[in-house]
This record gives C-alpha cells, structure tokens and sequence, in this order.
C-alpha cells in the first residue's frame, strides 16, 4: 500500500472545502518564543498547517516541541511571535467564541451536575437557554450520558467525564473542536472506546477537528491526515495522509496497512520516544 499522496477516505464532503475558499484553520509560518529569564526559547518555528473544513488532523510529537502552544496560539490565548494564524481566513487576534476547547482534564465544576456542566457555555455566552438545554439532553444521549445527567462529577469515572466536556465543547455548535490530549489521562480500554466515541461524533457533526496527541497509534486511528513535529523547537517533519476508511473499527489497528502509518511516523523519532 503506498503511503505517501495518499487519498483522503473522510465522509462524503469533508475535508473539500467546498462553498468556501478558506481552510477552516490555517496556519502560517507560525513561530513562537518565550523569554524565560535572560534566555530566548524557541518552541516553534515556521509552522505551517491547515484543516480543511469537516477534516478531522491530529498534531504527533514529542514533549516540548510546542503542541500545546500551538494549541493556545489557535485559541487567541498566546500571540506568535512570527507569522499568523487565522480561522475561516480570519487573523486570530484574541479568544474566540464559535471554538470548542477539550482539554486533558476535564475541568468539570464539581458543584454543577453534569447536565448543568454540558449547559457552562450557554450560560457564560448568555445564549438561548431553552433551546440549549434541548440540544444539552441530546448531546448526553449521543455519549451515552442521559442516565447520569443529575449525577455530579466525583460520581463518574474518568472517561465519563470526559464525555461530558466533550458534549459541553460541542453545545454551542462550534465549526472547529480543539483538543488537548484528551485522552491521554485515561487507561488504555477506555482510551481506546473515547476513540471510538469521538470518531462516531466526528462524523455526526461534520466538526474541523485538530487534535494533539502523543500517541502515534491514536492519531492513526483517528485522522484524516497526521502532522509529525520534530522535537524542540517544534516544526513540521512531515504531514501524512491517511488512506485508511472514514469508518474505523478498534481491530483495524492490526492491520498491516495501520502498522505501516504507525512505523513511518515512528521513524520521525528514533529514540527520542513517543508514547503509544
């Protein structure tokens, strides 16, 4: 199977950027450097990605070599040092209201119950509440939640809580979901079913998604395409289409064709490590 100038396999009108000419995120020759003490640090440089609109991209690299802060640089939560990056082919300039945002932990409010933590961004944007709180009780249904929605978060288990930020991302329909390795906290049974979740959510919801990761074989699973970043300061070594079903079950993973993508990203890092 040729890996390289694969063909993008992403449901029907993904990842086309049809009836608009913008990407739904770009990046462009981002560089990022922090002044720490007397000494310039360098966590990126001369990125340059896109997601096109509905594709679902996962970032793959070691620790430090400035995932998250590309992350935070998207969300208008850090400023480039060089370059821009822009959303629908708009400069972000500052936090933005139409993205979601999943982070590692799920930064539930312990006093709210889970239905009350999937409505927080209707709340805080002071949006229509009842038709929120429809759309909240469906996206509970969707992660399989309904049952629990009067629980509180010390009564769920680790992947359930991160099913409910995953609704609340999603509550107030964003174009783009940004995740954080959010996953990465969890045992790998439940790792590997959240994966599964998000696929299926992905494809329900026609959502741009760029996803960080650590592990090389998640972001084969899940992506349409997967950007490699070299280590410190971080650029990109290589951006890897996935010719693999839109549709993937768990034992597509022990598939010679899987195994191929898993290898030619690892070669990227040798022994510098990445976690799987």
């Amino acid at each position: 199977m040729p890996i390289a100038n694969a063909v993008d396999l992403a449901p029907s009108g993904r990842g086309t950027g049809q009836g608009n000419s913008h990407p739904a995120i770009a990046v462009n020759a981002v560089t990022k450097r922090f002044r720490v003490g007397n000494d310039a640090i360098t966590a990126l440089e001369e990125v340059s990605l896109d997601v096109r609109r509905g594709e679902f991209v996962a970032i793959v690299g070691p620790s430090g070599c400035g995932k998250s802060t590309l992350l935070k640089i998207l969300t208008g939560l850090f400023a480039p040092s060089a370059g821009d990056t822009r959303i629908g082919g708009t400069v972000t300039t500052g936090p933005r209201r139409d993205i979601g945002v999943v982070f590692q932990s799920p930064l539930l409010f312990p006093w709210r119950t889970v239905l009350e933590n999937v409505m927080l961004p209707a709340d805080v944007q002071k949006l229509n509440r009842a038709t929120h709180l429809t759309r909240a009780k469906e996206l509970l249904d969707l992660v399989g939640l309904t049952d629990f929605k009067d629980r509180y978060p010390k009564e769920l288990s680790g992947g359930m809580q991160q099913r409910v930020a995953i609704a609340r991302a999603l509550l107030h329909q964003p174009a783009i979901l940004l995740m954080d390795e959010p996953f990465g906290a969890l045992d790998a049974m439940t790792r590997e079913r959240m994966n599964v979740e998000l696929q299926r959510l992905w494809r329900i919801h026609n959502t741009s998604i760029l996803f960080i990761t650590h592990s090389i074989p998640e972001a084969v699973f899940l992506a349409s395409r997967v950007v490699v970043m070299t280590p410190r300061p971080g650029r990109v070594a290589e951006i890897l289409d996935i010719d693999l079903p839109a549709k993937r079950p768990l034992a597509l993973m022990n598939s010679p064709e899987f195994g191929a993508y898993v290898a030619r990203i690892r070669s990227h890092f040798g022994s510098v490590g990445v976690i799987d």
